[in-house]
């Protein structure tokens, strides 16, 4: 299939020649240490892998092939997206996968010569099943690909700080429209509208509504309801706008025409402490369980969170990912930061009963001393009116540190 005539390169955003081939031969290197001839990548909508190697954000199933000294090999499903995969995917050879493709991977590797395949992303049965036709072992390396992920490159961070710029126009929008009598479904598609003409997509747009005086929802919720708002309830967001793969993220609390009640004020105040006492730890060769541990202020207060505390964000939802002491899903991870990483802090602090919590945190940019913080959005307990935010309820403004 030729390649489509009358586009322009500035219709999409394009990161460089040299950040692309940076971004293989990390592939080809972890290649080499496992001693797999091939790697193939798998995704679907939603893949971050495919995208980051090919530059092709994955609308239906596509896989790219990756052999050494041979050209990226794009097989894109369905046959009507090949000329867009063609456009965005312009350093790999894209085609059209075929009825079946990973019949289609397989005849390919096969005229590679076979030989022993490391896979990346998500590797149906019936995929694995024609790969082993041809190459043995297959070994997985989604491992491997996610700790290429974990540091950014300046090209990348970037394309985050445009991903947070659009996040905060997202809050922005949201904070302009929330009143009494307007939905849940009215506040997202005003997050929504905020940044389609700009080229953004959503990533997650999770609210929930709930009065503070008999609170039924401690958390945003994943899909928004027809709930209308009424004075002096609560609302709880988490927000990413992304920016060609690479999202921002801001959580608030924002309070609906009336003062906080003294149970949210405390609520937030304390969750105000531990995002300091958190950031006030992080910095290159910082330890997750330091992390973990300036977080034990919650518990120490008598509360708890629901959510994770900290998680790497950017190209997936990536390491270190950080419980706290009174809800530790899993060990906290060995794992230390390093300048370029780009993580969350949300400590969402809730009651122990689960009836009542508050949203506060966002994306940062960890560096050699400290951190970045790559939003501008208002920070604290947010608080509307019918006739508009008023700011002045937001308390303080985060910053990264230039020295400890």
């Amino acid at each position: 299939m030729s390649q489509p005539k009358g586009f322009s390169i500035s219709e999409y955003p394009r990161f460089s020649n040299g950040e692309m081939s940076r971004r293989r031969e990390a592939v080809e290197a972890i290649a080499g240490d496992r001693d797999v001839s091939h790697v193939v990548v798998s995704g679907s909508r939603g893949s971050t892998s495919i995208p980051w190697l090919t530059g092709w954000p994955v609308t239906n199933q596509a896989i790219a092939v990756l052999t050494p000294e041979e050209p990226v090999q794009l097989f894109v499903q369905l046959y009507n997206h090949v000329p867009n995969a063609q456009k965005l995917a312009s350093i790999a050879n894209v085609t059209w996968g075929g009825p079946d493709t990973f019949e289609a991977v397989t005849d390919t590797i096969e005229a590679r010569g076979g030989g022993t395949v490391g896979s990346i992303g998500d590797l149906p049965h019936r995929g694995a099943k024609r790969l082993l036709r041809s190459a043995s072992p297959i070994v997985d390396m989604s491992e491997d690909y996610t700790k290429l992920r974990m540091v950014k490159s300046a090209e990348e961070i970037d394309w985050m700080r445009i991903g947070a710029s659009l996040t905060d126009d997202s809050l922005d929008a949201l904070l302009d429209v929330i009143t009494v009598g307007a939905t849940e479904l009215d506040y997202v598609a005003a997050v929504e509208s905020s940044y389609l003409a700009q080229g953004g997509t959503n990533h997650i747009h999770f609210i929930a509504s709930t009065p503070m005086a008999n609170p039924r929802r401690f958390a945003p919720f994943q899909w928004p309801s027809s709930r209308a708002t009424a004075t002096g309830d609560v609302i709880l967001t988490e927000l990413s706008t992304s920016n060609w793969g690479y999202p921002g993220q801001v959580l608030r609390t924002i309070i609906a025409d009336e003062e906080p009640t003294k149970l949210y004020r405390e609520l937030h105040d304390l969750a105000d402490a531990a995002f300091e006492a958190v950031a006030a730890e992080v910095r290159h060769g910082a330890h997750a369980r330091d992390l973990f541990e300036a977080s034990r202020i919650i518990g120490e207060a008598g509360y708890t969170i629901f959510d994770d505390l900290v998680h790497g964000f950017g190209g997936g939802y990536l390491p270190p990912v950080i419980g706290t002491d009174t809800r530790l899903l899993e060990p906290v991870p060995d794992v230390e930061l390093e300048s370029g990483m780009t993580i969350v802090i949300q400590p969402n602090v809730v009651t122990l009963d689960h009836q009542a919590g508050v949203q506060t945190g966002e994306l940062i940019l960890v560096t050699e001393t400290g951190f970045e913080r790559l939003h501008k959005a208002p920070t604290g307990l947010l608080r509307s009116s019918q006739t508009g935010l008023l700011r002045g309820c937001a308390s303080h403004r985060r910053r990264g540190r230039a020295a400890r």
